[in-house]
């Protein structure tokens, strides 16, 4: 198991297949800042449909609860993936597969032109089949913020 670093604010840890079960525990991360803009949560409406004027609306959104547009929770949960990379590399294993979630809590609202990232720790590892299935806590950070964005766990299934 290795550890590369970074900068001085962000690492990623890799971690062989074979020993994620032995990596139980480990913290993870925090990784690179993101910035959150109206050019990404605008994509994800169209991508999703969901064009609520919470999310879309820059005039509309500026007199509301948040002062501008805010990020569709599922934007941020979609992150989860693109995030993760920063943090965690699992290495011979030819393929993941997302296996299921549990507990996603949307925290905090991620408002237009917010920057997060992601912090986690492994939680479990088992073997499954031919692969390794393995839990990871996930905690996505807001900027600025003493309360996260997002948190849940999240579990995938390494396969050779």
């Amino acid at each position: 198991m290795t550890i590369e670093t970074r900068g001085a604010h962000s690492a990623r840890t890799t971690i062989a297949m074979r020993d994620l079960e032995d990596a139980v525990g480990r913290e993870l991360g925090p990784g690179p800042w993101m910035t959150i803009d109206q050019d990404r949560i605008d994509g994800f409406a169209r991508a999703t449909g969901d064009h609520q004027w919470i999310h879309v609306d820059v005039e509309r959104a500026a007199a509301g609860p948040f002062g501008r547009t805010i990020a569709h929770g599922y934007l941020t949960l979609s992150m989860v993936p693109q995030l993760l990379g920063e943090i965690l590399d699992v290495t011979g294993r030819g393929s993941g597969v997302n296996y299921g979630i549990d507990r996603v809590r949307f925290i905090s609202p991620v408002a237009e032109g917010s920057r997060i990232r992601m912090r986690g720790r492994l939680t479990g590892a088992a073997p499954r089949g031919e692969g390794v299935q393995y839990r990871l806590e996930l905690v996505i950070e807001l900027e600025g913020s003493e309360r996260p964005a997002m948190a849940g766990e999240f579990i995938v299934l390494a396969l050779p």
